[in-house]
């Protein structure tokens, strides 16, 4: 019988399924439960080892005789400690072992509990990774604790070899072993480069071809790659090819681009319909909120995430494999492997969303957008600062001459005008600057920079506040009290920092007012001056817009 504690069951049918087959288990109470498991688990040859200076040798000696990593196993306080010579000698001489420390719930480390302290990243730098395991309350944490062995365990073989370190917090009562059976537990493999002699090259094609929905989609790629004529044929026509406005041209085929509101207006029948077998990724950060949503709802059997450094990227809780390479290299050597039988799942995707065109909205901020995405002059940069302008960007087809630049690492409003402007410090290309009124205020210092050209034209689009916070779900319903302190409210104009800094300042305040303004900020032709064309619309009106936008996609 097992340990009913989900994590310690996650972390046997885990070892297991890695092909950890020596364990060193030493004596202690915390520990019982992880011991117990393990202990009676047949695939695992068991030595028991009560010095825990020893012990961490002993699995050294244990790895260096059949190659592959092995684990030794402690209780909490500082008998973990002990292990640290071993661990650091595993670190120098590269040595894949993993150490599993039973710990006491957070609550109780520093409270004079006994053998407590700090485990986690107790051995600092001289692990490859620490991982501290959550103790399983939700389907959330049962993810998350699967996600980080998987870690823990592919580091110890990645880039060399060496320790890690899995730290088990483990609440009362601790020794209930009422399970029976180890629960089939998500496996995250990782190629390192795809071999075409290697017996699991073959058999990743195999799986590959064995999809008949296969979905690739593309994150943020501040890049332009141009694929050989030869591979755009097979490439696009075995998968639904699904990018953003940030991804820029990275993909071999016609993007899907307005995925997020055609989510919006399936039923459950259809998205299931819709579900793809194979998800392959790469590239970034995604914007769409739909777009993760329903991959995380109607998850597919297998996602790919291809990338560079080889890190795993959980995006949409069901990462079943990361291929550790260029992602155009991957994608240029699976082309000519694919079984390309008949497949309609792409002609599904493009189908669907053909059914729902750009937003024709009245004056507002997501009309201003539309209008200006679709006066672009080609080619040019499209700046893109966060929260609602990326998002209403997205709502509107833009030409593949225009390269868009956001900051999506972290995808804060900080420094979103800074940016722009520094790219177009090294740019000779017009450059367009799309950003709303509090990342504009937030980083209204950029204007002070003495590298501004007049290929700058910023639109700012001033509701006087943070409005998009109020079309959160529930939102709605808070009232009036806080909306102070969430929007930020404020009546301030960009007008006297615009003139004080040198450009050509506009003002539009309805329909027609825009129309002639875009005129001038949209000309391709040269201005003595940059621009900053400030546009006011209501911000009631715009939150209504955005509702009912998205509510008539249901029906």
């Amino acid at each position: 019988m097992y340990s009913d504690k989900k994590s310690i069951l996650q972390l046997a049918a885990l070892l297991k399924a890695h092909g950890v087959r020596k364990v060193v288990l030493c004596p202690g109470s915390r520990n019982a439960a992880i011991v117990q498991t393990l202990a009676h688990i047949e695939d695992f040859t068991c030595y028991s080892i009560t010095d825990e200076r020893s012990a961490g040798f002993f699995a050294i000696g244990l790895s260096l005789q059949g190659g592959g990593p092995a684990a030794v196993c402690c209780t909490s306080g500082s008998a973990l400690l002990n292990l640290h010579p071993a661990v650091a000698e595993a670190f120098y001489q590269q040595i894949p072992l993993i150490v599993i420390s039973a710990d006491r719930p957070a609550a109780w480390i520093g409270q004079m509990d006994g053998q407590t302290l700090p485990q986690p990243n107790v051995f600092g730098s001289l692990v490859k990774m620490s991982v501290n395991l959550p103790e399983v309350q939700t389907e959330e944490d049962e993810w998350h604790c699967n996600r980080l062995i998987n870690e823990a365990i592919l580091e110890t073989t990645h880039h060399g070899k060496g320790p890690v370190h899995i730290n088990v917090p483990i609440s009362e009562p601790i020794y209930r072993f009422t399970v029976k059976e180890l629960p089939e537990v998500r496996v995250i493999t990782r190629y390192q480069g795809l071999n075409v002699y290697d017996r699991d090259y073959k058999e990743l094609i195999q799986r590959l071809n064995e999809c008949n929905k296969r979905m690739v989609v593309v994150g943020q790629m501040n890049l332009i790659y141009e694929f050989d004529k030869k591979f755009i044929k097979p490439l696009s026509k075995n998968f639904a090819w699904l990018t953003e406005h940030l991804s820029n041209r990275t993909i071999p085929a016609l993007p899907i681009k307005n995925f997020d509101v055609a989510i919006s207006g399936m039923d459950e029948e259809r998205q299931e319909q819709m579900r793809p077998d194979l998800l392959i990724t790469y590239g970034g950060h995604i914007v769409s909120k739909q777009l993760k949503k329903y991959l995380r709802t109607h998850k597919p059997k297998e996602h790919w995430h291809i990338t560079p450094d080889g890190k795993v990227a959980d995006l949409f809780g069901c990462l079943t494999t990361v291929i550790e390479m260029d992602p155009f290299e991957f994608l240029e050597k699976i082309a000519f492997m694919l079984d390309n039988k008949p497949t309609a799942y792409p002609m599904m995707w493009e189908n669907w969303c053909k059914i729902f065109p750009a937003p024709a909205l009245p004056y507002s901020q997501i009309s201003v957008t539309g209008d200006l995405i679709q006066a672009l002059p080609a080619p040019c940069a499209l700046h893109l600062a966060n929260s609602s302008t990326v998002r209403y960007a997205q709502l509107f087809p833009l030409s593949n001459q225009v390269e868009v630049c956001c900051n999506r690492g972290v995808n804060g409003i900080e420094g979103s005008l800074s940016s722009a402007i520094g790219y177009a410090a090294a740019s000779d290309k017009l450059n367009f600057i799309i950003i709303g009124d509090l990342s504009f205020f937030y980083d209204m210092n950029a204007l002070w920079c003495p590298h501004i050209g007049n290929h700058i034209r910023i639109l700012l689009l001033n509701n006087e506040g943070g409005e998009i916070f109020h079309t959160l779900p529930g939102m709605d319903k808070a009232g009036n009290t806080s909306r102070q302190f969430i929007t930020a409210e404020h009546q301030t104009s960009a007008k006297g920092w615009a003139e004080e800094r040198g450009f050509f300042y506009q003002q539009a305040s309805n329909a027609e007012e825009w129309q002639e303004a875009l005129k001038v900020f949209a000309s391709p032709e040269e201005y003595p001056q940059p621009m900053l064309l400030e546009v006011y619309t209501d911000k009631s009106e715009d939150t209504r817009l955005l509702r009912e936008y998205y509510k008539s996609l249901k029906k």
